[in-house]
């Protein structure tokens, strides 16, 4: 008998799961200097991400953001967004980044929310025996 191809869950590199609209995420008020672990605060994503933005509503600090522990403290494989401005621009903003990734490492700001938008793609498709597929990676941990 042959493969029930219906009932396969889509994986990493599933295209149409890309596609289409994202289902929606959204996580507010994080704070960031008292995080759950050394490294801050772990945003676990329950599905891949097609996309997300990180949003620093702290006007004392900036937001640091990384791809895993090891990329927040260990290699400053990082990237920052920038604190809030109350006179111009208001809140630093990441703009959206079309990045597939399961979790996402916040550091730094006191007030961060985090809006994504959802593939169908389950976050465990991106593990393995030593973590998310990218842990590691040139220029992530």
């Amino acid at each position: 008998m042959g493969a029930k191809s219906w009932n396969i869950e889509a994986g990493i590199n599933h295209v149409g799961a890309y596609q289409v609209s994202g289902r929606p995420f959204a996580s507010g008020s994080i704070n960031g200097k008292h995080g759950d672990r050394p490294g801050g605060f772990e945003i676990v994503f329950p599905y891949v991400t097609r996309w997300f933005t990180v949003i620093n509503n702290d006007i004392s600090n900036a937001c640091k953001v990384a791809f895993s522990v090891s990329g927040m403290t260990g290699s400053n494989n990082y990237f920052t967004v920038a604190q809030a401005d109350t006179d111009a621009n208001g809140p630093g903003n990441s703009g959206q980044l079309e990045i597939k990734v399961s979790a996402i490492w916040i550091s730094g700001s006191t007030n961060i929310d985090v809006v994504a938008g959802l593939t169908s793609i389950p976050a465990h498709r991106t593990s393995t025996d030593t973590g998310a597929n990218w842990s590691g990676s040139s220029g992530v941990g």
